[in-house]
Parts: C-alpha cells; sequence; structure tokens
C-alpha cells in the first residue's frame, strides 16, 4: 500500500516508542514498527513525541486581540472585565470581530490548537458576534472543528432580550446553549435561569456548557443546580460547567455531597487555569485564594475534567498565545499535580479530555482516526509541558499545515559544545 503520509519514529503519549504512522485518504491507517511502505510524503520524528492536536474547549473569539480597546482594565477584575466589554460591544463591527478570529486561527494552527469550543455573547441585539463566529467557522471548516456557545453574558434574566437573541443565535446555526447563573440579580433567578436553558437545549437536543459559579463566594452553588437540571432532563455526558471556582471556597463537608452529584450526573468539567488564578481571590488580602477548582477531587472521582484558556489579549487577560501547553503547565502547578502520572495527566486535559467535552468525532492516534496530529520538541508528554515544546510540524488530514524549526540553544563558550538542544542538553549533531 503507498500512504500519503507516513510519520517515521514517533513517540506517543501512552510510552511507546520508535512508531511509524501511516496515514491516507486523511485518517490513520497504520501504527506500526517498522512500517514497510512508500508515501508521498515522510516526516522523520526523530524519537520525538506525536500528540493528537490540542483542544481548546473554552474560549472567547468574538473578544480575542481585542486588548486595549477602548481601554485596559485597570483593577484586573472580573467584574470591570465584564463592564469593559460592554462597552466594546456597541464599538465592533462584524468585520473587526471576524478579522481578529481569523488571526486568532491562524496563531492557533501555529501551535498544534486545531479544536476550539468558543462562546459567543448574544446580549448584543445585533448579534455581531454570532454573525461574524458563524462566518469564521465557515472559513476555517477545514483546519479547524470551531464550535460555538451561545453565551448570554449579562445574564438570561438579567438582559430583557437575552432569551430571545439566544434563541435566534441557535437558530442561525450555534451549536452549545450556554448560561452564566451566578450573574442572574438572585439566587432564585441564577437556578431558574439554569432550569430554562438547559429544557431549551433538551427541547433542540443541543449540549449544554455554562459558566458556573466564577466567584469566590462560597454558597454560589449553581453548579448543583445543574446537575439536577441534566439529570431531569436526560442530559447526561451532554452538559459541563465551566469555571466552578467557587468550590476553592465552599467546605468540604458540602464538596463531599456535591462532587458525587456532578459524578451521577456525568457532568463535564472545564477548569480555565491562567485565567481563574488571575481574576480570582481579589477581595482577598492575606492569605490569598487561588481560584482553580478542585481539580485532582473532581477527576478522582470520575468526571471528564479538561482544561480551557478562555482568554487571550482581551479585556479580562492581557497575555496568553493560543499555547494550550502552557494552560496546562500553569494547571499542573496550581494545581499541585506533581507526580508523574499527574504531569502526564495533564496532557490528556488539553487534548483527549476537550476532545471527549466536545464530541469530536474520530480524534486520536488510533487506526480510523483522522490523521490529525502534532508533532513536539520533547520525548515524552512530562517533558512536553515542561518545555512548552515547539510544535516541529502541525498535521490535518494527513497534510503538514504547519512547520517550526526545532528550538536549539546556540553558544559561544570555550571548550563547550556550539549548539545545545533545551529538551535534553545535550550537543545538537551539526549537518
Amino acid at each position: 500500500m503507498r500512504f500519503d503520509l507516513i510519520v517515521r519514529n514517533a513517540a506517543l503519549p501512552d510510552g511507546r516508542r520508535g512508531l511509524d504512522i501511516g496515514c491516507a485518504g486523511g485518517r490513520i491507517v497504520a501504527v506500526e514498527r517498522g512500517l514497510a511502505a512508500e508515501a508521498g510524503q515522510e516526516v522523520d520524528a526523530s524519537g520525538h513525541l506525536v500528540s493528537p492536536p490540542f483542544v481548546d474547549v473554552h474560549f472567547h473569539m468574538d473578544a480575542t486581540l481585542s486588548l486595549g480597546r477602548p481601554r485596559m482594565n485597570v483593577s484586573g477584575t472580573l467584574l470591570e472585565g465584564i463592564a469593559l466589554w460592554g462597552e466594546l460591544k456597541p464599538l465592533q463591527t462584524v468585520e473587526e470581530i471576524a478579522e481578529r478570529a481569523l488571526r486568532y486561527c491562524d496563531l492557533a494552527v501555529s501551535q498544534g490548537l486545531l479544536a476550539i469550543r468558543s462562546h459567543v455573547d448574544v446580549c448584543d441585539d445585533a448579534l455581531k458576534g454570532v454573525e461574524a463566529l458563524v462566518q469564521v467557522r465557515r472559513q476555517v471548516t477545514g483546519y479547524i472543528d470551531l464550535q460555538l456557545v451561545a453565551f448570554p453574558q449579562d445574564g438570561l434574566y438579567r438582559s430583557p432580550t437575552a432569551e430571545a437573541n439566544l434563541l435566534r443565535a441557535l437558530d442561525m446555526g450555534v451549536d452549545v446553549v450556554g448560561g452564566i447563573p451566578h450573574f442572574e440579580r438572585t439566587m432564585a433567578d441564577g437556578a431558574a435561569s439554569v432550569r430554562r436553558l438547559c429544557e431549551i437545549a433538551a427541547g433542540r437536543g443541543l449540549m449544554v456548557d455554562m459558566h458556573c459559579d466564577e466567584t469566590d463566594d462560597p454558597l454560589s452553588r449553581h453548579v448543583e443546580s445543574l446537575a439536577h437540571e441534566t439529570q431531569r432532563l436526560g442530559l447526561q455526558g451532554r452538559v459541563a460547567g465551566s469555571h466552578l471556582t467557587s468550590m476553592h471556597s465552599m467546605d468540604n463537608y458540602y464538596v463531599s455531597k456535591l462532587i458525587p452529584l456532578m459524578a451521577e450526573a456525568g457532568l463535564h468539567a472545564i477548569p480555565n487555569p491562567p485565567i481563574n488564578i488571575m481574576l480570582q481571590g481579589r477581595h482577598d488580602t492575606y492569605p490569598k485564594r487561588r481560584g482553580l477548582t478542585r481539580v485532582r477531587e473532581l477527576r478522582d472521582a470520575g468526571l471528564n475534567v479538561a482544561f480551557g484558556q478562555d482568554c487571550v489579549m482581551d479585556p479580562w487577560y492581557s497575555l496568553g498565545g493560543a499555547d494550550m501547553l502552557d494552560v496546562a503547565h500553569m494547571g499542573l502547578h496550581v494545581g499541585q499535580l506533581s507526580s508523574r502520572a499527574d504531569m502526564g495527566w495533564c496532557l490528556e486535559a488539553v487534548t483527549g479530555n476537550p476532545a471527549k467535552v466536545m464530541g469530536l468525532q474520530g480524534y486520536g492516534l488510533a487506526p480510523g482516526c483522522n490523521a490529525d496530529m502534532v508533532l513536539l520538541q520533547a520525548r515524552d508528554p512530562v517533558e512536553a509541558i515542561r518545555l512548552r515544546a515547539t510544535r516541529l510540524a502541525v498535521i490535518r488530514r494527513g497534510k503538514v499545515i504547519a512547520e517550526t524549526p526545532a528550538r536549539v540553544a546556540r553558544l559561544v563558550l570555550e571548550g563547550r559544545p556550539a549548539t545545545v538542544d533545551p529538551a535534553t542538553y545535550a550537543p545538537v549533531a551539526e549537518g
């Protein structure tokens, strides 16, 4: 058999090494040692790690790369970010939102990020963000799986036109129902919004992804309502709670009840390490809380936990670069996930786990899967996270769509090597 592409001598995240990956017709056909076949193109992995593509399951593409417009977030708080976004919305055009989003997608591809779930604000009556991102989704379909969430940023009941706009957005082709119950005027309104939004999703056969309890308030417990509605409506496996930061402040007895309810409902949990640790605990002096939810406990209870990036250069966060290894690196540190097994799991938290949340079909590195993968300048998952490894090649449906030269350090030191590989600290052979 002749292949379209063979990646030779690859290491895989599960620890297997020295494998060849043969691709044809946009799919992986063979994963074996010493694949005796020819191909239209060959990539020599040289023992480096091949990962399935990165997946960002929580992002705001309608706001990305808007940093500084119309002003900066001086306090650095979540609430000032929301207020600033409210100032920006009437100034934006559909064309501007789409242009920024497309620039971000180019950056994402260079980093091996080939699937993104983006929330899009539906509290703008013109639905400019929805129009722009539906257009962008169509433009990038050949290289990024872009899933859109109808997100009533100002609150389903707090904003008088939010529900009508959300339904219009779904009619325009938005994929997932979102919400923000903790931003409603009362706890009762928040619970009612969870109920109504889950009913809308159930009626349309859609998934749910709610910003849930993104607060330091330990009494913000809307994820309990989310778990209940998931079970009541038979939505198990289709519902995600994003952020869940109030859990870092809840008392342990309540959490001992809550997490089993979430697991029973089959919820997905989506912490967003860079943003959660930046925005939460702002009212504290010391000790100061860092807002990441209880990642280890949720994972160990059987929930599917996936890390999201949330923001890049927007009203809430002035940093970021579409690098999911950076997200994993932050999650590892703040979650104190320091064993070798835990660190390896952090790569799953930005690859396979978010792919499950999105329901991606044909995802993985086994025969029959889509021929989508990333060649990293690292030997294993821990090293990839430690180094935020260079993406040597990004492959989509069996075609190389991005390449980055290997990173090496060139030294001028008497009696020492001239070139050093930062992954191994070993000399690099010249020529």
